[in-house]
């Protein structure tokens, strides 16, 4: 127990064990399954605002076309669950049975190459991490290697998520169009809609979350952290000391990549059909939203962020379908313009100086024990005089 203590204290876990509580206690009992399936949701979002954190709040790049990685894993679990559900039996009645839907509606007669791998579960698995990572190696590998920083690289990487929209939506026979890959609904025969699958996906999502967010604590309490902390500040200084900066950049943005990619896959899992829709730049500047608003320098803070807008947008858009936008752009605007460093920097700034000076204040007011009476010191016992027939040898 000391050394769960002693683990959680150093690597300052309490505040990621407060939100493990809530996520898989408090929620799970308080929420129904239609509720707990849209916090769902918004978790799969919180992969891409962790991602965020280590590249922004730590690396100091911004990227605005995170929603790119998230779409690439979504869309990779995707074509796995719609060739599941399409097979000869229930596609029938196509014109070509065995293929999906959309392709047999643009007059494609046979399953194309590059589809045919992702009839494997394993395969898709390994490419709802490997594509995400490999599209954000080639494109940061040839910023960054040419001091591609800054402003320019968060616009490049802008155009990135509006070249990759444009080509899905142009290639509607192969990836769906604009309507995206719909109507998927079982993982080797498991039916996803149901509520105890819906309850399984959820508890994999804060599973798959919490390690997400160990593995960046671990990064960052490490000398790579130091190092990618001091990068942010004073790159120059770093570069002059012998590190290759261009390769700590590339390391955090495929990272970020990679994090985005397992969150689209989930999210794809949970809600049932992946879009274009969560690609293009609008998408993207909402997840850097996530991470503005929680705090882009704490993994907690980036969740609760992205819980936050999420949460706000469906309570908006709920009860104010007309107005929902401009509120949910107030509310970005009057956090990020009142707390720079979002909630975390709240809590860090105001809330913990507050409650150390309160807790003092607190101990200073309490009225002081009387001291205990001293004990008179116990009279020392009198020698034992000898035996009588030992007297005499005294000298």
């Amino acid at each position: 127990m000391n050394r769960i203590k002693s683990w959680i204290v150093r690597y300052q876990l309490a505040s990621m064990v407060l939100l493990t509580v809530l996520l898989a206690v408090v929620l799970p009992l308080s929420l129904d399954i239609f509720r707990l399936n849209l916090v769902g949701k918004y978790l799969s979002y919180a992969f891409v605002a962790i991602g965020l954190v280590m590249v922004w709040g730590y690396g100091g790049v911004l990227s605005l076309g995170q929603g790119v990685f998230f779409g690439l894993g979504g869309y990779a679990m995707a074509m796995f669950l719609k060739l599941e559900a399409s097979d000869p039996i229930t596609t029938k009645i196509q014109s070509t049975p065995g293929i999906p839907d959309f392709m047999d509606w643009n007059q494609i007669t046979a399953l194309p190459a590059f589809w045919v791998p992702f009839k494997s579960l394993p395969f898709s698995l390994a490419a709802v991490i490997l594509l995400p990572t490999l599209l954000a190696w080639i494109v940061s590998f040839a910023m960054f290697k040419r001091r591609v920083g800054g402003v320019y690289f968060a616009i490049i990487t802008q155009a990135v998520a509006l070249i990759v929209t444009v080509l899905i939506i142009g290639q509607q026979g192969y990836t769906g169009g604009v309507n995206g890959m719909t109507d998927l609904k079982t993982v080797l025969g498991w039916d996803t809609r149901t509520d105890s699958a819906k309850y399984i996906l959820y508890y994999a999502c804060v599973a798959l979350l919490v390690a997400a967010m160990l593995l960046c604590r671990f990064i960052q309490t490490s000398k790579l952290g130091t190092l990618l902390l001091a990068m942010r500040d004073k790159e120059d200084r770093v570069r002059f000391s012998g590190y290759d900066v261009s390769n700590f950049k590339v390391f955090t943005f495929c990272l970020a990549a990679a994090l985005s990619g397992i969150g689209g896959a989930l999210f794809t899992l949970q809600v049932g059909f992946m879009s274009p829709s969560f690609v293009g730049i609008v998408p993207s500047i909402e997840m850097v939203i996530y991470a503005a608003v929680g705090g882009r320098m704490s993994l907690v803070g980036a969740v609760y962020g992205t819980l936050l807008v999420n949460a706000g947008k469906t309570y908006f858009s709920e009860s104010f379908p007309d107005l929902w936008l401009f509120l949910m752009a107030a509310l970005f605007i009057g956090v990020t313009m009142a707390f720079p460093m979002g909630l975390a920097g709240v809590w860090e700034e105001h809330v913990k100086p507050w409650w150390r000076g309160r807790r003092a204040a607190l101990r200073q007011a309490a009225p002081k024990a009387p001291a205990p009476h001293a004990v008179p010191p116990a009279p020392a016992p009198e020698p034992a005089s000898l035996p009588s027939n030992l007297q005499g040898t005294q000298p």
